[in-house]
């Protein structure tokens, strides 16, 4: 079984720190006044954007009256967030705390208008992408970037790899990135991952026309444990995390509306196969 990432550890222990602050009655305000510390940060803590420190937990455990037992098991999970992912060596990446999602997540849904999504993009068009997304970018933090993409792709390489479905707006097949060379070899990955059983796609044609979720792309990850999903959102300044249980649900309504709307599994091979072909000319 994978080991769940630091990042996955490091949210699990803001989980069960809010549990203990509402079983006891108390406003995120109420706890940050006792120690003396903003509620924002308190907040970061509960949600698994900040990384505790040892102090932090020794105190919100006196504060909560836990139990030896308990504290120790927190304590515990404070030092695995403290671990390092691989990920930690690119200082640019702008994607933490979401790789160690990634990492650790059993099912993966990828739903997207623009690209091909990160894990299945060749090393040519996920150039051509960081780019374009930011030409005046540094070269050293651009290289950066295409190095850990790639390696982010081993995920689905290893023994146990989560269930990665695309669902992929036609748009993303005949948007000439790199040319027709780079499009070609881009869509035969896709076929080839799809072929290999390391991923499904499943395409929205044009002639449907408006259909759920189209205003935006977004990822929705299936934690193996202790946490049930996460809906990632990627923006150009500030990325967004949705793990409410009315927005789960609303994303979780979106795939199967898009699902409906989408060509089956065998039909969008048979689409990306011709595109393909026609790129290959």
């Amino acid at each position: 079984m994978t080991t769940p990432s630091p990042t996955v550890r490091q949210r699990e222990l803001g989980t069960r720190l809010r549990e203990l602050r509402n079983a006891l009655g108390l406003t995120v305000e109420e706890v940050a006044d006792k120690l003396l510390c903003s509620a924002a940060k308190v907040s970061r803590v509960e949600t698994g954007m900040r990384r505790p420190t040892y102090r932090d937990i020794r105190d919100l455990c006196v504060l909560y009256g836990v139990s030896d037992v308990e504290s120790a098991e927190l304590m515990e999970l404070a030092k695995m967030a403290r671990e390092q992912g691989w990920w930690t060596e690119y200082s640019d990446l702008k994607l933490e705390p979401y790789i160690g999602l990634e990492e650790s997540a059993a099912s993966i849904t990828c739903f997207s208008m623009y690209y091909v999504p990160a894990l299945l993009q060749t090393e040519p068009y996920a150039r051509e992408m960081i780019k374009a997304i930011a030409p005046k970018m540094d070269q050293k933090v651009y290289d950066q970037r295409v190095k850990a993409r790639m390696r982010r792709q081993r995920l689905l390489e290893q023994d146990s790899p989560p269930r990665y479905r695309l669902l992929l707006d036609e748009a993303v097949l005949v948007r000439r990135v790199g040319g027709a060379a780079v499009m070609a070899a881009q869509l035969a990955k896709i076929l080839a991952q799809v072929r290999a059983s390391k991923a499904t796609v499943q395409v929205i044609p044009f002639d449907v026309g408006a259909y759920a979720a189209s205003d935006g792309s977004f990822v929705f990850l299936e934690l193996r444990e202790p946490l049930s999903a996460v809906v990632f959102v990627e923006g150009l300044i500030k990325n967004q995390y949705h793990e409410k249980p009315y927005e789960i649900e609303r994303y979780q309504e979106s795939i199967e509306s898009i699902r409906d709307s989408a060509l089956t599994p065998r039909d969008s091979i048979a689409l990306i196969s011709d595109l393909q072909n026609s790129y290959a000319e």
